[in-house]
């Protein structure tokens, strides 16, 4: 006697763009979302983990941020020490 699995959906959003770029991929490789979703859930439950490294941007970091605003005060303030590449 063979046993059913219970199935759950999971409703997602995500950006226009990257949901069709996904697809194309997914397709060349002969996949659905359904099934590539699946992989990553029973990956995340096998690994006990995301089985991918996912590492920050330094350019999001909070002082990179100040110092971005920072010298976009000073731009728009006309605070502005023009320099040439040789300086």
């Amino acid at each position: 006697m063979m046993t059913t699995t219970k199935k759950d959906s999971i409703s997602i959003r995500v950006d226009s763009n990257l949901k069709d770029e996904a697809e194309e991929v997914l397709d060349s490789m002969g996949l659905n979302y359904t099934t590539a979703i699946t992989l990553f859930l029973k990956a995340v439950t096998n690994e006990g983990k995301i089985p991918f490294e996912i590492k920050s941007d330094s350019f999001y970091s909070r002082a990179n941020q100040k110092q971005l605003k920072h010298s976009i005060n000073q731009l728009e303030t006309g605070h502005v020490e023009k320099k040439s590449l040789i300086e």
